[in-house]
């Protein structure tokens, strides 16, 4: 971690933002912090799970970048429990680097993970990439329906059978890349590089959120029907399979 923060003067990807920081680790909490203040974040921290849920819950932070192993409960449990109420973007902060550990981080919830030790400079990146898709400028792409499914570009929100679902930002976009390209068998690779922004990266991670995706819409996900396992290859989003009457 021997990058220098951005200079006075430099562009500002992260103005009028604000980022929560949990670690234990005074000195990485420091690190994080000037980074992602120089980068125009607004900037809170806290080194234990008690005080991130309540910063989380006081202060509404745009992206939580949140440490596995922080005293009290673990940082997967706090990113469970602020994603049983917010789609908040969460990057969670590892030294475990096993896929296992990674994919279990991807089913708490969480958008992106970091490998310790890591470059300030990358985490800063990590952070403008999340929040751009979170809320990306410009004018949005037109809404999408696709039957009983309705994509609201400008809200970012997702609806089935007129019900909003749940979604994280990474949830959405995927949602969001499939819709836009119905009945079309897209690999594991181009999600992770289109969704993700990854040129190189574990495709466990399409897998993990393709499950949580048919958890919030199939009636069995199981065996699913809107998105469907294109064997080999990818995934493909069935049209024909959201004009169905769902009690079927």
């Amino acid at each position: 971690m021997g990058d220098h923060p951005p200079s006075e003067g430099a562009r500002r990807p992260l103005d009028g933002r604000r980022v929560l920081v949990v670690d234990d680790d005074p000195t990485l909490l420091e690190i994080a912090a000037s980074y992602l203040g120089a980068a125009g974040a607004t900037v809170d921290t806290a080194a234990d799970s008690v005080t991130a849920l309540a910063l989380a819950a006081e202060r509404a932070p745009d992206l939580i970048v949140l440490d596995r192993m922080i005293p009290g409960v673990d940082g997967l449990t706090v990113a469970r429990r602020v994603r049983a109420t917010s789609t908040v973007p969460i990057i969670v902060l590892t030294a475990l680097g096993e896929p296992e550990h990674r994919i279990e981080g991807l089913e708490a919830g969480v958008d992106d993970y970091l490998g310790k030790p890591f470059s300030p400079r990358e985490l800063v990146l990590r952070a403008e990439g999340l929040l751009r898709r979170a809320h990306p400028p410009g004018a949005p792409a037109g809404d999408v329906v696709l039957g009983r499914l309705r994509i609201d570009a400008a809200r970012r929100e997702a609806r089935l059978d007129d019900h909003p679902l749940a979604l994280t930002s990474r949830e959405y976009d995927l949602l969001d890349h499939l819709a836009r390209r119905p009945a079309r068998t897209i690999a594991r690779d181009e999600l992770l590089t289109e969704v993700w922004g990854w040129t190189v990266g574990d495709v466990s991670t399409v897998t993990v959120h393709v499950r949580r995706l048919r958890e919030k819409l199939e009636a069995d996900p199981a065996a699913p029907r809107i998105i469907v396992t294109v064997w080999g290859v990818g995934y493909r989003l069935e049209p024909a399979a959201l004009e169905e009457d769902p009690a079927s």
